[in-house]
């Protein structure tokens, strides 16, 4: 008889606990549970309004005291891509790798310990990025603002004048963002806001994986419109009609911080140059760039 495999094996652990599960574990009331999790003190997944607890990291949680040790990681910026953030990079000389793969799988390598900052603008009930990081369950981390961005629909000039809302989108092609951008979160939103479908539009044949990307198709008419930023909308010289003002963040790892590397973008974010560039580029606000918004146990 063949054996089983693990996943059939009863003595195999799951790889994700229920509140229940957790609290018999740490041998605790189920309220404890949660308020752990509100408070994002334990690693944990909000899925479809469920709590699940990755079995994995509850036990390295358990074992470290409730803090997971992390070891040096990699001098590589991951996450959302930003313009602004990509040429800082760049002009400061921090020597930092760039990963632009979208806020959801950024958070993602940032929580496996396969980047040193991650930057983020995940839409949620009332605010961005804060209670998604708490969630995941990240230690020894600071979520600090890099900028506010406006964000809306970049047009082509043919369209731009039918289009005076969201829901005008009807019918027109849109150049779509990848799974797990903060821009595909936040477009999803918006059409549940509004009632309508993914059905309801033409969705590009490719899938704009950056800011750049997004204004680049519909300048090169390959879309009608696309979910951006006001600052892709000016350098292709396209209309944008606004719709949100998102906080864009960046989730630093503390001990990545003090490095030479990042101290050395952080550095120059504080200059001068940095603002002058955001005031070429426009629809950004740097009035609380640099404060901390959330700071990990």
């Amino acid at each position: 008889m063949a054996q089983d495999s693990l996943e059939d094996d009863p003595a195999t652990p799951p790889r994700y606990l229920t509140t229940k599960e957790v609290a018999a574990l740490l041998r605790v009331r189920e309220r404890k549970v949660y308020d752990l999790a509100a408070a994002g003190d334990i690693p944990h997944r909000r899925i479809t309004g469920k709590l699940l607890f990755p079995s994995a990291e509850i036990l390295a949680w358990i074992e470290g005291g409730g803090v997971t040790a992390s070891g040096e990681r990699p001098a590589v910026l991951t996450g959302s891509h930003d313009p602004l953030l990509d040429w800082a990079v760049r002009e400061s000389g921090s020597g930092l790798a760039t990963l632009w793969n979208g806020s959801l799988d950024g958070l993602e390598a940032f929580a496996d310990g396969r980047a040193a900052l991650a930057g983020l603008h995940i839409p949620e009930e009332t605010d961005w990025n804060v209670r998604t990081v708490a969630g995941r369950g990240v230690r020894g981390s600071v979520l600090i603002s890099w900028a506010a961005r406006a964000r809306g629909l970049v047009l082509s000039e043919p369209v731009h004048k039918e289009v005076r809302c969201f829901s005008d989108l009807r019918g027109l092609r849109v150049a779509m963002r990848q799974p797990g951008a903060g821009a595909a979160a936040l477009f999803e939103n918006l059409l549940s806001k509004e009632g309508l479908a993914a059905t309801d539009l033409v969705p590009s044949a490719e899938l704009a994986r950056t800011e750049s990307d997004a204004a680049a198709a519909v300048a090169a008419g390959e879309a009608d419109a696309a979910l951006g930023i006001e600052a892709m909308a000016r350098q292709f010289h396209l209309p944008f009609l606004p719709l949100v003002r998102e906080r864009f963040d960046l989730l630093i790892d503390r001990r990545a911080y003090f490095t030479d590397r990042v101290q050395t973008l952080m550095v120059f974010a504080r200059g001068d140059a940095l603002k002058r560039k955001a005031d070429a580029m426009g629809g950004y606000d740097l009035s609380g760039s640099g404060h901390v918004r959330w700071l990990s146990p």
